[in-house]
């Protein structure tokens, strides 16, 4: 059974950076793109950005602005989102997924921006 374990998030004020990671098992990791996804409370799920399977093309939502970057490490079956300049409406459960639409995540870690 496929296992994503995230980790990394944490309470941060406006204007504060989180790295995220992700570690996937019992999957052949280097022959899937990987995904993270974002959820708020009471709204649905969100694409957020993934990368192919070499880690050499990644694609972000318009939101990001230029903000986040995805990074994979296929050795190590990781995979990693660094969230630069966070805002309060960035304020989700951040999950990495199998899909786009995160049918397939893992557990999730907790990010929240406030002052």
């Amino acid at each position: 059974e496929v296992q994503l374990v995230e980790s990394g998030g944490g309470s941060v004020q406006p204007g504060g950076s989180l790295n995220l990671s992700c570690v996937a098992s019992d999957i052949a990791f280097g022959g899937h793109w990987m995904y993270w996804v974002r959820q708020a409370p009471w709204k649905a799920i969100e694409w957020v950005s993934q990368v192919d399977e070499g880690g050499r093309n990644a694609y972000y939502a318009d939101f990001v602005k230029g903000l986040f970057r995805i990074i994979r490490d296929n050795p190590r079956k990781t995979v990693h989102l660094r969230l630069n300049n966070l805002e309060p409406e960035d304020t989700s459960m951040y999950y990495c997924a199998l899909d786009r639409r995160g049918t397939s995540r893992g557990q999730g870690t907790q990010v929240t921006v406030s002052s």
